[in-house]
């Protein structure tokens, strides 16, 4: 069998080895346009907060290993253009720029996603970056150091943009953010969001929610981010405003796309053309509470795609049950954590929500260390199902909020959630846990007149 994947990162390469692990015999032949593969993209703003780091180190695993230990046919600089599902075969371009062509009896499309731009005069202007692929974090190392940076504004207020804001406050160069919309962190509970502001603030990082920016020049020998009311001048520019899915090679090919030109995908991951299968930031997943599709990249979610692609082109039948949409980032000495859904998501997909956030303790009130935990728990007023959680603290938000996903993922009520047998110890928790505390007072507000 020729199997042959289209993209080498993190659902690329677990098909590939996955797939040749359990039959050997079968050629995998594995087209990524760029030089790099099999690496933590998602350690890339901690990276940068070192200058002497080099952005290498977080390659989990060379291209050379997979083609030597595992025999995979790891083909880089190889740019896949055009899909024939009739004749099911791959066209593309060499690095050379010379064509090549592999035809397929199994093909799975992993070509994950790309940094938005906003569509602003001056987005392509020389010091304006995104953070997505290794090759960017080294131009964003290289730029900083050669033109030594000493001010950036970032455009977006995402998990990536407070990232690198703590990234590049720890090189000591001065940051502003920016973005149109109003309030930061608009899906978390507004209490908490203003405890992460107050975090950025107290480490001078300027935040300038709602306002505009209608486009950005060069003046002075500098960039600018312009609007009607304020121009602010900086070194360079980093853009994170999110990400957008690579298929414009699967939508050509007529393979069916969602809402967000996400490839779209049953649960064994095969798309809409039988033997043709998506995995990773490029296509959707089932949510796991509501049932239908979303289209939220994650990390875990990749890998285990991919791994799962990997059995099913052998033969090995898999079938994913989905995602909760669990995530957790870092600011400054903040966690943040969340899954599941948000109050207005819990009503935009037809449940009844009731909400509950509780300010509590990391470790017992007397034990040394301990300090302010804030959790906020979503449920269904009609069923009882507990819905999503949001959880921020100097610690214990990062792997307390893996109890709520478990809950999620196993269908529980708040009321089962509520009598969860969790582990106390004093430097740990205090003896209600604050997920049992927030678990208690959610059912409360089910009931206010009780």
């Amino acid at each position: 069998m020729d199997f042959v994947i289209i993209g080498g990162d993190a659902a690329g390469m677990s098909a590939a080895s996955r797939a040749k692990r359990i039959d050997p015999a079968m050629q995998v032949t594995v087209l990524e346009k760029t030089e790099d593969v099999s690496y933590s993209a998602c350690g890339m703003p901690y990276n940068m907060a070192d200058a002497g780091r080099e952005m290498d180190e977080l390659i989990v695993r060379q291209a050379h290993v997979f083609r030597e230990k595992q025999d995979i046919n790891l083909l880089t600089g190889h740019c896949a253009t055009a899909i024939d599902t009739a004749a099911q075969k791959v066209d593309g371009e060499k690095p050379d720029g010379t064509p090549f062509s592999f035809s397929y009896d199994k093909l799975l499309i992993a070509t994950g996603a790309s940094a938005t731009r906003p569509d602003i005069p001056g987005i392509d202007e020389p010091g304006v970056f995104t953070l997505k692929t290794l090759e960017d974090g080294r131009q964003i190392k290289r730029y900083i150091a050669e033109h030594q940076v000493k001010h950036t504004v970032i455009i977006g207020m995402g998990y990536i943009g407070l990232e690198m804001a703590e990234a590049l406050r720890k090189r000591d160069i001065a940051v502003e953010m920016i973005k149109p919309r109003p309030r930061l962190l608009p899906w978390m509970d507004e209490t908490m969001a203003d405890e992460i502001r107050q975090e950025l603030e107290a480490n001078d990082v300027a935040v300038h929610d709602g306002r505009s920016m209608t486009r950005i020049k060069r003046k002075n020998n500098k960039l600018a981010v312009i609007n009607d009311d304020e121009t602010l001048e900086t070194d360079m520019i980093f853009v994170a405003v999110g990400v957008t899915p690579n298929t414009d090679i699967a939508g050509k090919a007529g393979i069916a796309l969602g809402s967000h030109k996400e490839i779209t995908v049953d649960r064994t991951l095969e798309t809409s053309i039988p033997g043709i299968y998506a995995a990773g930031d490029c296509a959707d997943a089932y949510n796991m509470i509501t049932g239908q599709k979303i289209w939220k990249p994650l990390a875990l979610r990749a890998n285990r795609a991919g791994r799962a692609v990997g059995d099913n082109v052998c033969g090995n039948h898999v079938e994913l049950p989905g995602i909760t949409g669990t995530a957790v980032f870092k600011v400054f000495r903040f966690e943040v954590a969340r899954t599941g859904l948000t109050a207005a998501e819990a009503e935009t997909t037809g449940f009844s929500p009731v909400t509950a956030t509780i300010k509590s303790r990391s470790r017992a009130h007397a034990h040394p260390g301990s300090s302010s935990l804030w959790v906020h728990l979503v449920g269904d007023k009609v069923s009882g199902r507990l819905l999503g959680a949001q959880m921020t603290g100097i610690e214990g938000a990062a792997h307390r909020i893996n109890a709520v996903a478990v809950a999620l993922c196993a269908g529980m009520t708040v009321a089962d959630f509520a009598q969860s047998d969790m582990a106390y110890a004093p430097p740990f928790s205090p003896v209600w846990d604050p997920m049992l505390t927030a678990a208690n007072q959610l059912l409360k507000n089910f009931h206010p007149e009780m």
